[in-house]
């Protein structure tokens, strides 16, 4: 009766580890996956409030320089790009556009002392080289969580997970490389 017992006994030790095993690591997956979520979303927060200030960028800025008009242009088909977006790709996509757009806007308000020395101009500088800041950091919080969640659903035991959860690898939000290069911007 005493082997009975024991035999039983392991059994169930066995039983509650292997369980304990599949919840500990199912949650792991779900937390990981949850702070890509909350990554992501601080991301989105960034390049909305980005974009609510540019308008007050361009409308100083048209004062200024009102034969500009491409630039305003571009600018208002990149903010639309970006506000229409729904994946990753599509979000750096629209960032790029945006972000090109943005640094001819500068490179054009150079050409006008006036404006350089406006204190609405130079507020609204400063305030948009503190989003980017923000946004850069935003970016790099994300695709840490991204990197994380991706190696626990591609190694052992996350792998077994990933089917059941229907979950996918998180794509990293990355800049491409002509968003990199110095604009150039003729008169």
């Amino acid at each position: 009766m005493k082997g009975v017992l024991a035999a039983l006994a392991v059994i169930v030790i066995i039983f509650i580890a292997v369980f304990g095993f599949y919840i500990g690591t199912k949650n792991s997956i779900i937390r990981l996956d949850e702070n890509s979520n909350a990554a992501w979303s601080e991301i989105d927060n960034q390049l909305q409030r980005r974009s609510d200030m540019i308008p007050n960028l361009v409308n100083t800025v048209k004062g200024y320089a009102a034969h500009e008009e491409g630039i305003f242009t571009d600018i208002a088909d990149a903010r639309a790009k970006l506000a229409g977006a729904g994946t990753v790709e599509e979000k750096a996509a629209g960032y790029n556009q945006l972000e090109g757009a943005l640094s001819r806007l500068l490179v054009i308000a150079e050409q006008y002392p006036d404006l350089k020395a406006s204190a609405n101009f130079m507020a609204l500088q400063d305030e948009l080289a503190g989003t980017e800041n923000r946004i850069a950091v935003a970016r790099q919080r994300y695709n840490n969580s991204a990197g994380s969640f991706n190696a626990k659903i591609r190694t052992f035991p996350g792998s077994l997970f990933v089917e059941n959860m229907g979950l996918n690898p998180r794509q990293y939000f990355e800049i491409n490389e002509s968003a990199r290069a110095a604009p150039v911007v003729e008169f």
